[in-house]
């Protein structure tokens, strides 16, 4: 029957999954908490000042 093999990993396929899911999951955090401190003084700063602006 085909396609019901369970497949073998290489140790070397595994820790590079696990090394790119891994910068992934770091990128992630650091640009989420990039955009929480600079996000709101940049919008400030292209948009415009005030929020009062009705």
């Amino acid at each position: 029957m085909g396609g019901l093999e369970v497949p073998t990993w290489d140790p070397e396929t595994a820790i590079l999954i696990g090394t790119i899911l891994f910068e992934a999951i770091v990128l992630y955090v650091g640009y989420g908490g990039l955009e929480r401190l600079v996000g709101p003084r940049l919008m400030k700063l292209l948009v415009g000042g005030g929020s009062d602006a009705r």
